[in-house]
C-alpha cells in the first residue's frame, strides 16, 4: 500500500457506498490539501485506524482543508497479525517516550503499555499524565499513516507492575529484556499464534523486585544483544527481531 493514508471516523466506512464520493475535511483535510498537496487524479487511502480502508481518486480540493475524494472502492479488512505482540515500554524522560512509540508503530507493534517502573524518572500523575498519555496515543496515530498502516496500535492507559505481572501472565510468551540475563531473545521459543509481551525497563533498569514480581508471572529475562541500548530504543530493536523470527517480516 503505497498511497498517502488518511483517518476518518469510525461509521465513515461503514455507511461508504462503493463508487461513491467523500469529503475529507477537518485536520485531516489541510494536511491533504495544505501539507501534502494532493491533486487530482491521485489516490488516497481512507482507513477507521482500525483495519478497514478503502482506496479512492481525488476528485479536487475545496479552500485550504477540503479534499474531494471519489471512486470509493469496497471497504476491505486487514486481518490482525499473528502472533499478536505487545511492547510494556517503561516511561521515558523528555519527548524518548514519543520516540519509541513512533518508531515502534513504525516497525509493526499491536500494542504498548506504558509502565510507570519504581526507576522512571518521569511519573504519570493528574493531568500531566493524562497529556501525556494522549501524546502517545496521537503520536502512535501519525505513525500509523506515516507507515501507511490501516490497523494502529493501541495505547492503554499507564500500567502498574501489579498490572504488568498480571498481563505478563496472560501471555502464550513473555519476556523481559535484561542485561544480565543469559538466555537470548534471539533463540527463545516462540509461539506462531497468540500473545507476545516484551518489557523494556526504564534507563535505571528492571529493579529486582520487579524483576521477580515478572518472573513468578511466567516472564524470563532475556538479552537482547552485547550492547545496552536506551529504553526508547530498545524496544524496536527487539520488536524487529521478533517480528522477523516470527515471520510477520518476511
Amino acid at each position: 500500500m503505497t498511497a498517502p493514508v488518511f483517518v476518518v471516523p469510525d461509521d465513515v466506512l461503514s455507511r461508504a457506498i462503493p463508487g461513491g464520493r467523500y469529503v475529507l475535511d477537518g485536520p485531516e483535510g489541510r494536511h491533504a490539501v495544505s501539507v501534502k498537496r494532493l491533486r487530482a487524479g491521485e489516490d488516497v487511502v481512507l482507513t477507521d485506524g482500525l483495519g478497514r480502508w478503502a482506496e479512492g481518486v481525488v476528485e479536487g480540493a475545496e479552500g485550504k482543508d477540503r479534499l474531494l475524494v471519489m471512486d470509493l472502492e469496497s471497504v476491505s479488512e486487514e486481518p490482525a497479525e499473528q502472533p499478536r505482540i505487545t511492547v510494556v515500554q517503561a516511561l521515558p524522560k523528555g519527548d524518548r517516550g514519543e520516540l519509541a512509540v513512533e518508531t515502534m508503530t513504525e516497525t509493526g507493534v499491536d500494542a504498548i503499555v506504558p509502565w510507570t517502573a519504581s526507576r522512571c524518572v518521569t511519573q504519570w500523575k493528574g493531568e500531566r499524565g493524562a497529556k501525556s498519555l494522549a501524546k502517545w496515543r496521537a503520536t502512535a496515530r501519525e505513525a500509523g499513516k506515516q507507515s501507511r498502516r490501516t490497523r494502529f496500535p493501541e495505547v492503554a492507559e499507564a500500567a502498574s507492575t501489579g498490572q504488568v505481572a498480571r498481563l505478563l501472565a496472560a501471555a502464550d510468551f513473555a519476556a523481559v529484556l535484561h542485561e544480565s540475563a543469559d538466555a537470548s531473545l534471539a533463540t527463545a521459543p516462540l509461539p506462531a499464534t497468540g500473545e507476545i509481551v516484551l518489557v523494556v525497563g526504564p534507563e535505571g533498569g528492571v529493579s529486582p523486585e520487579e524483576l521477580a514480581a515478572f518472573r513468578e508471572a511466567g516472564a524470563a529475562p532475556y538479552l537482547l544483544g552485547r550492547s545496552v541500548l536506551r529504553t526508547s530504543t530498545a524496544g524496536t530493536a527487539a520488536l524487529a527481531l521478533l517480528l522477523g523470527r516470527t515471520g510477520r517480516w518476511g
